[in-house]
């Protein structure tokens, strides 16, 4: 089964702008309290996905950074609406480890009083239970799913193992691509925690592992690498794809946020858009939502 996921957050929550040590803005308040310009290209891209969704009839899972409930109002019912699962992208979309030296920026307390505040935030909005987690930018550790269990998660979909980027606190030695229980404080294959891990694809071309979840991927790659790599990544079992709603925004983001990384959003809008519809007319593979995967293992592990 490929899981189609979108990660609902708009461009301020990028980590050059908001939520890392690097940003311009301490939090996203902080960007709120002084931005006096436009903020909002979250909206009409949803809006757009959820028509994309529809016209494929594809029902996915939508990771919601909690805090957008406050400033895009009506935004988590639409998709609900639409018949689509929820799942939480962090209270605020903040980096839970250094970027550099994967070490902790928050303790375990604070991160699990946000990831159980998120959870409910966006249940009392959703009118469903809240049963998966993906950690913003990706960057994840094994005390984490510790938390995530601890805090009522059935789920976690954040483990990227590639070549060329890596946003673990460790380097687990046996995780594939395929759904694991981890071990207890690690991200290792260890069937200990009851938290389930969807790890992202990627494509192994001899030896090297290149990313092919989508998001940034599939705007530098093209459509036909990352198909290529989810191809492989099902014969190894159940898999993910994501993107961002803001990928296809066809209007021009404000501020000169991202001088560090000039061309990363060089791609995006229709062709995106274009690539999306693509992958999902012709993978040829059974669709489903995080949920139905965390279900379908629950089913055969009784069996």
């Amino acid at each position: 089964m490929l899981a189609v996921t979108v990660d609902v957050e708009d461009w301020y929550h990028i980590p050059s702008v908001t939520g890392s040590p690097f940003s311009r803005y301490v939090s996203v308040d902080d960007f709120f309290s002084k931005w006096k310009g436009r903020y909002d290209f979250l909206s009409d891209s949803t809006k757009r996905v959820l028509d994309l969704f529809d016209d494929l009839g594809v029902r996915a899972t939508f990771f919601v950074v909690a805090d957008v409930v406050n400033y895009y109002p009506g935004l988590l019912e639409k998709i609900v609406n639409r018949g689509h699962e929820i799942a939480c992208h962090g209270l605020h979309h903040i980096c839970f480890l250094d970027p550099r030296t994967k070490k902790p920026l928050v303790s375990r307390d604070e991160f699990e009083s946000q990831v159980t505040e998120g959870k409910k935030k966006l249940a009392e909005v959703a009118g469903q239970e809240i049963i998966g987690f993906r950690a913003p930018n990706a960057y994840i550790a094994g005390w984490m799913l510790d938390c995530l269990e601890k805090a009522g998660y059935k789920y976690d979909s954040s483990v990227s193992l590639n070549s060329l980027s890596n946003k673990l606190d460790s380097k687990p030695k046996r995780v594939e691509t395929a759904p694991y229980y981890p071990k207890r404080g690690s991200l290792e294959v260890g069937d200990e925690k009851r938290i389930l891990e969807i790890p992202w694809p990627f494509w192994n071309v001899m030896g090297l592992r290149f990313p092919t979840a989508g998001g940034p991927f599939l705007r530098f790659f093209g459509a036909k690498c990352i198909m290529a790599g989810l191809k492989q990544c099902l014969e190894r079992g159940h898999t993910v794809f994501y993107f961002h709603p803001i990928d296809i925004c066809t209007e021009k983001f404000p501020g000169n946020f991202s001088l560090h990384r000039p061309f990363y959003w060089f791609v995006k809008g229709i062709c995106i858009e274009r690539r999306i519809r693509y992958i999902l007319s012709h993978i040829g593979t059974e669709f489903g939502t995080c949920r139905n995967i965390w279900e379908r293992i629950q089913q055969e592990k009784k069996n």
